[in-house]
């Protein structure tokens, strides 16, 4: 069966974390997805579809931490617009 452009961002750039007691936000987590497609050279999809998706696949109280290459560029670019 072939994984959806979101199945293999959950995949590739996030892992679940119960024992944290903080998850990813809504900008945090989008910012993450359009950093994960520049770096697998995927075309983002538009926010609403974004946010429809993961309501199909992350259950509700399921915490999630970021992981991988789109995790470091999401943190570098997140920095750079801060200084």
């Amino acid at each position: 069966m072939a994984h959806s452009q979101f199945d293999q961002f959950l995949n590739e750039a996030t892992y679940p974390d119960q024992d944290s007691e903080t998850n990813l936000d809504g900008d945090c987590f989008y910012g993450l997805y359009t950093s994960w497609c520049f770096l697998s050279q995927q075309t983002p999809q538009p926010e609403h579809a974004f946010w429809t998706a993961m309501g199909q696949r992350v259950s509700p109280g399921r915490r999630l931490r970021m992981k991988g290459p789109a995790a470091a560029d999401y943190i570098l670019t997140s920095y750079q617009s801060v200084v």
